[in-house]
């Protein structure tokens, strides 16, 4: 908890400089060096379990914490032949040899001086697999979903406890610059939105195919069933069947409810949701969701307390509204939050210190962007106006999930702490799977503080 909580105009003055060096350090080309190349026997030696679509994503990262000697990927794991080659070129082609594996048993049986792993397969496969690698004292990076149920998710927090080994989950935004800064800085400190009352996220896309695959190079029938797949289609598209994935709140949703439950300080008491198929006829998961989160934020947290209801809303069949982001909204401000930069923005109300904000312009600290132009005419007077929107100039030119990574390497070193261990991502992950069971039961589901502890 934030011992001291600044008004506006203190804070502008304590995060002037802190604002700017984010900047420097992250975009300018007059940034310092990045810190010495680090030798071949200081490199944590890690293997990647995984080369579908997350695990080319985090490759991208892994490289690029290769290429300053802090890690050596020494292996590549995946069932499927033609991943498997296809990540252990990918490496050859950007200067790293890689050896490949079929399973993670042989992983685990043949790479003696591994360190750590970064787990990023289908959920269903998370906890054995996170589960046998702790086991064999190794650190574990594992994507989110922790698991497709919450046994599974259950079980990998008891062994990250039992081994003493670090266990992060792939929940990228925590480590992002961005989201920290107007965290801390914004929200705690400043009290920017005043008392938080509600909060909203969405993360839209639009129709698309089904996921397919190169010809003649289906895994046999033998290899589908040993590795719990029915066929090639439902191993192509695992996310949208049961006992594989937990569906789109599973899938996108995970990243943006676990910000309402870190931003917000607390897991929600209830939640209420509706959800269908209402285009896809060959999945076992429902298309379209909309969830409403009860919170009740607790006292011993540096934003005002108070019930905040939280809306969420994952759509399959169309990418309207605005992109993916996440929004807390309260009597003094809005702020809006995503991936993208260009979402982010700040709101200040009308009550909000105008002159404070003036001061945080000039300073660089925020942006103010130009408002569309609106026809003056048919503007109902009864309305609120427009408000004024300025951007957070928090910015960093590596791919998203880098951060959470190089924090994931840092704990190992023992100059960081996790930003997202096992289990906080289990009470974070836990009202997903609640919200899967309400539209179910079509039902309002309590949620109680002690259930959301593993």
């Amino acid at each position: 908890m934030v011992k001291s909580i600044l008004n506006r105009r203190e804070f502008i003055g304590t995060t002037a400089a802190a604002g700017a060096g984010l900047l420097l350090t992250s975009c300018s080309p007059d940034a310092p060096v990045a810190a010495k190349k680090k030798s071949a026997q200081d490199a944590i030696h890690v293997a990647l379990i995984g080369y579908g679509a997350e695990g080319t994503v985090l490759s991208e990262s892994l490289m690029n914490i290769m290429n300053t000697g802090d890690i050596k990927v020494v292996a590549v794991c995946d069932i499927w032949d033609y991943a498997r080659k296809k990540g252990q070129n990918t490496y050859k082609a950007n200067g790293f040899e890689v050896n490949a594996y079929e399973n993670y048993e042989d992983l685990l049986a043949k790479e003696k001086d591994l360190q750590a792993v970064v787990i990023a397969t289908p959920d269903f496969w998370h906890a054995p697999i996170t589960n046998a690698c702790l086991k064999a004292g190794l650190h574990v990076y594992c994507e989110k979903m922790m698991s497709n149920t919450i046994e599974g998710a259950r079980s990998m927090v008891q062994t990250m406890r039992e081994t003493g080994k670090l266990l992060q989950i792939g929940h990228q935004r925590r480590s992002n610059p961005r989201y920290v800064f107007t965290l801390n800085r914004l929200l705690h400190q400043a009290h920017f939105c005043g008392r938080i009352t509600a909060a909203q996220a969405q993360w839209n896309r639009a129709v698309s195919l089904d996921l397919g695959w190169p010809k003649h190079s289906d895994l046999t029938p033998e290899q589908l069933a040993k590795y719990g797949f029915k066929d090639m289609h439902q191993f192509r598209n695992w996310r949208w069947f049961k006992g594989l994935g937990g569906g789109p709140l599973s899938d996108l949703g995970a990243h943006q409810i676990d910000i309402f439950t870190w931003w917000l300080g607390t897991t929600p008491k209830s939640v209420i949701a509706s959800g269908g198929s209402d285009y896809y006829t060959n999945h076992d998961w429902y298309d379209n969701a909309m969830v409403i989160y009860e919170f009740q934020t607790p006292h011993d947290q540096p934003i005002p307390t108070g019930i905040v209801r939280a809306f969420y809303q994952v759509q399959t069949t169309t990418s309207a509204g605005g992109g993916y982001f996440e929004q807390f909204m309260g009597t003094d401000g809005t702020i809006k939050m995503s991936e993208d930069p260009s979402i982010c923005a700040i709101y200040p109300e009308v009550r909000a210190d105008q002159q404070a904000l003036a001061d945080m312009v000039a300073k660089g600290l925020v942006r103010l962007k130009e408002s569309p132009a609106t026809d003056a005419a048919k503007v109902d007077v009864r309305e609120t106006a427009q408000l004024a929107q300025y951007e957070i100039p928090v910015f960093f030119n590596k791919p998203p999930h880098q951060p959470h990574v190089e924090n994931f390497f840092n704990a190992i070193r023992g100059t960081a702490k996790l930003n997202c261990p096992g289990d906080e991502a289990f009470s974070s992950e836990y009202p997903i799977h609640k919200a899967n069971e309400a539209i179910a039961s079509q039902t309002r589901i309590a949620i109680t503080p002690e259930e959301v502890k593993a």
